[in-house]
C-alpha cells in the first residue's frame, strides 16, 4: 500500500462500507435486470462480479490479466449471474468483506464501490451528482495514487489532475500538456472508462486532449 494512504485507511473503510450498503440498496431496488454503465452487464452481472472479486483469487486475476485469465473471469461471472439467485449475491455483498480483506477494505474497495454505485445511478435518466464533500475528500488520495496506472497507455501526454479551485497534481510527463479537472469521484469515473457520464473539464494541448479522451484507461 502507498504509505501516503495509511493515515486515511480508517476513514476510507467507513466510506467504503457506506458505499457498499448504498449499492446493495440500489441493486435490490432496481432488480437483477436493471441496467448499469458496465457495457453488457445488468445488476446481476455486477453483483456476481463483486462477490467473485472479494472471494475468488482465480477470478480476480482476470480483472487485470488479459487472454485466458480474462476469458475465464468473464465466463465465471456470467455463470454465477445466471445460476445464483440475485438476492443471495446481494446478501453476500451486504455481509461485508471477507475476514482477510477487512484490514484493506478502504484502499481496496472505496473507489470500486463508489464507481459501481454510480454505474447503477447514472444508467437511469435524471441522475444528478451526489453532494458529499467528506466522501470526495476520502476518494481524493486514492484517485491521486491510481491515475498514473490508469493512464499508462497514454502516449506523450504531460498529464495533471485537479479538484475545482485547487492546485493541480502532476501525474505523468510528456510534450503535450493536459489538465483534467473534476471532483475526485468524477475523475475516478472518467479514468475508469465512464467518460460519457463523468463531469470533468479537459484543458490544454488539443492533440493531448484528443489522446486523453480516446485512449484506453483503467486497470
Amino acid at each position: 500500500m502507498d504509505p501516503r494512504l495509511l493515515s486515511t485507511t480508517d476513514m476510507s473503510a467507513e466510506h467504503a462500507q457506506a458505499e457498499r450498503g448504498l449499492l446493495c440498496d440500489l441493486m435490490l431496488e432496481g432488480g437483477p435486470d436493471a441496467p448499469t454503465l458496465c457495457e453488457g452487464w445488468t445488476a446481476a452481472h455486477l453483483a456476481a462480479h463483486l462477490c467473485l472479486r472479494e472471494r475468488r483469487l482465480d477470478v480476480g486475476l482476470g480483472l487485470v490479466l488479459p487472454g485466458p485469465f480474462a476469458r475465464y473471469t468473464t465466463w465465471t461471472t456470467d455463470r454465477v449471474a445466471q445460476r445464483v439467485p440475485f438476492e443471495r449475491l446481494v446478501s453476500r455483498i451486504q455481509s461485508g468483506p471477507p475476514t482477510l480483506v477487512r484490514p484493506i477494505d478502504g484502499p481496496m474497495n472505496l473507489l470500486e464501490f463508489f464507481v459501481h454505485v454510480e454505474d447503477v445511478r447514472r444508467a437511469v435518466n435524471g441522475w444528478s451528482p451526489r453532494e458529499d464533500e467528506a466522501l470526495q475528500d476520502a476518494l481524493w488520495p486514492f484517485q491521486q495514487s491510481r491515475t498514473k496506472l490508469q493512464t499508462r497507455r497514454l502516449d506523450d501526454v504531460d498529464l495533471s489532475i485537479a479538484r475545482p479551485g485547487q492546485p493541480s497534481v502532476y501525474v505523468r510527463s510528456g510534450s503535450r500538456s493536459v489538465t483534467v479537472t473534476g471532483e475526485p469521484g468524477e475523475l475516478a469515473l472518467y479514468f475508469f472508462g465512464r467518460r460519457d457520464e463523468a463531469l470533468v473539464n479537459l484543458d490544454g494541448d488539443p492533440e493531448g486532449i484528443r489522446e486523453v479522451s480516446t485512449a484506453p484507461t483503467g486497470f
